[in-house]
């Protein structure tokens, strides 16, 4: 497993290195050492409590999702299908903040992203189904979550297909600037 850098301060995606033969393959998704040795801290990697997983059918839009207080840091990645996955820097005093890149993670290459605390995530499944997993560093604390429309137009991510579904809570969404005044 190798460690890339993106143009987001902090964000890296892990890359494994799957294993090929006539019964299919083999990867490992994640190792520790590999983690803890980037991020410059043995035992970091230890700190994931919670694994979740979403299933979205193509087209579905979930995001832009993030938190307030301690904030969460997590490992994304889709174990089946395919995503255009999203993150936006929210965190005041980075050197990014305001920024977006995109990613396209899928169960081929099985590419993930490590998102640290202070980033607004989202993803649209690209693939008839796709099935995202998270692992999460902090409990889920309903009182922190933020969400800023996918279609902000300050952001103006520019989703690759047309959205079939977007949540009730996702459609509610307050603007790019009704966030930056409650991050004020």
């Amino acid at each position: 497993m190798r460690i890339e850098q993106t143009s987001l301060a902090g964000v890296v995606v892990l890359v494994p290195q799957p294993f090929h033969d006539d019964r299919g393959l083999f990867t490992r998704t994640f190792d520790a050492d590999v983690f803890d040795d980037w991020a410059g801290a043995p035992g970091t990697a230890a700190r994931f409590v919670q694994d979740s997983q979403s299933r979205s059918r193509r087209g579905v839009i979930r995001g832009m999702h993030g938190r307030r207080g301690r904030g969460e840091a997590k490992l994304v990645r889709c174990a089946n299908g395919a995503v255009h996955d999203v993150l936006v820097d929210a965190r005041p005093d980075s050197p990014t903040f305001g920024r977006h890149e995109a990613f396209t993670l899928d169960d081929s290459e099985f590419r993930h992203l490590y998102v640290p605390p202070g980033m607004l995530h989202g993803f649209q499944a690209l693939t008839e189904t796709a099935d995202v997993c998270y692992r999460i560093d902090t409990p889920h604390d309903p009182s922190e979550d933020v969400a800023v429309a996918h279609d902000d137009p300050d952001l103006a991510l520019g989703w690759p297909l047309p959205v079939s579904v977007v949540s009730a809570r996702d459609a509610a969404a307050g603007s790019w600037q009704d966030l930056l005044t409650l991050l004020r």
